[in-house]
């Protein structure tokens, strides 16, 4: 319960006139976290496909669909959280 104090002493200090700075702010941080994320499950994807051709080369076809598949799932849901932070901040801000 002492977090309600200082939420609403830094609510008082809330200014209007930067609300669609810290929206532009948020978005790009939000952005930048989903493609750093994106970039990691992708280099982990591959990095396993390619330890697993190594150690079983008969099933290399079957492995390589399987990352191609799982790396478009992951960039999906990447471009998803991308688009989803930019509509957040064209709430805020109007160019």
């Amino acid at each position: 319960m002492q977090m309600l104090p200082l939420l609403q002493a830094a609510a008082e200090g809330f200014n209007k006139d930067y609300a669609g700075a810290w929206a532009l702010m948020g978005a790009a941080i939000g952005a930048g976290l989903a493609v750093v994320g994106a970039g990691i499950g992708i280099g982990r994807i591959g990095g396993s496909a390619m330890e697993g051709m190594a150690r079983q080369p008969e099933i290399q076809g079957k492995l390589q669909i399987s990352a191609l598949i799982l790396a478009a799932l992951v960039e999906g849901a990447a471009l998803f959280a991308i688009v989803i932070a930019f509509q957040i901040a064209g709430k805020f801000y109007a160019a």
